[in-house]
């Protein structure tokens, strides 16, 4: 049996994955926690290669947040990524690893890519600035990956996960992503009888957002049938602006006042949305949850889960 180590393997995409593993019976699963583990320490990546002996690893571990925990954290960001990157590549290389598949962030890509992003486009302009020091330090793993399979033979594979959704997201508002986002604000502003809520930018900059089972099952088949050194996008090929989508989940969970837009806080990157023929044609993945279905799932999952919020600040 496969043994498989996955870094973030309680988190939000490493949870789906491992979830799926498991469900496959093929692989016996390795999960580190943050806590017994602290993977920027070569020590500790070391400790946890020993005591989980991988034939494979899934990097997803990651330090990342929307807007707002880019603009304060950028160097931690910076910093946490790139050494859990580099601590864990070398030390997968010495130990042999049969085949390490590392997640990086559509953040990498230049601000102005045009639309549909490809992945040779990658190094054609400077990443977005809210979000540039993450988007660097994981497009430093391609690098560092693609010229250790020159030198080393290394057995390496890149993937470009675009913006993720879904059950077990993380809903704090002050690190969260757009959709959870705005499923909270939405919610607590309706239970609370808010006539308004406010919403970062002018809602013009469009988004593809990526159900998280749809991304796992994608992890997965490069996993399998994936090993060349090109990165690979995975997407839905769906683009919404922020507008639409905020009208989309306001109604879904019946917030009935007004969406007001804060043009004095930041867009972010203009506009997204990917090529995905790369997956396709490498190893045979396409998403298949539409987003109204995934947001309906998202949505039912956080109304079970979400903490009990009775008094509600205003904005």
């Amino acid at each position: 049996m496969t043994r498989i180590l996955v870094t973030g393997g309680a988190g939000f995409l490493g949870s789906h994955i491992v979830d799926r593993l498991r469900a496959g019976g093929t692989a016996e699963v390795f999960v580190p926690r943050s806590r017994d583990y602290d993977l920027t320490l070569r020590s500790d990546v070391d400790r946890c290669l020993a005591d989980a002996r991988p034939d494979v690893v899934i990097h997803t571990a990651a330090r990342v947040g929307g807007i707002a925990a880019n603009g304060r954290f950028p160097g931690s960001f910076f910093r946490d990524n790139a050494l859990m990157g580099v601590q864990l590549i070398e030390a997968c290389r010495l130990a042999r690893i049969k085949k390490f598949v590392c997640l990086g962030t559509i953040c990498a890509y230049p601000k102005f890519t045009p639309v549909p992003f490809r992945e040779e486009d990658l190094w054609n302009g400077y990443p977005e600035e809210t979000n540039a020091a993450y988007g660097i330090a994981k497009k430093a793993l391609l690098v560092m990956l693609q010229a250790y399979r020159q030198e080393f033979e290394f057995p390496g594979v890149y993937l470009l996960p675009v913006n993720l959704y879904g059950p077990r997201d993380n809903f704090d508002p002050e690190s969260s992503h757009v959709i959870p986002g705005m499923i909270r604000k939405f919610l607590e502003a309706r239970d609370s009888n808010r006539e308004r809520v406010v919403l970062w930018g002018d809602g013009t900059a469009t988004r593809e957002f990526l159900y998280v089972d749809d991304a796992a099952a994608g992890v997965i088949a490069a996993t399998e049938r994936y090993d060349g050194d090109e990165p690979v996008n995975l997407g839905s090929g769906d683009e919404r602006s922020i507008r639409d989508l905020a009208d989309l989940i306001g109604r879904k969970v019946g917030f009935q006042g007004e969406i007001a837009w804060d043009v004095s806080r930041p867009n972010g990157q203009p506009r997204r949305r990917l090529d995905t023929t790369r997956a396709v044609e490498r190893f045979g993945w396409r998403a298949e949850t539409a987003l109204d279905e995934g947001l309906d799932r998202t949505i039912a999952w956080y109304q079970e889960h979400r903490p009990d919020t009775t008094t509600v600040p205003a904005d």
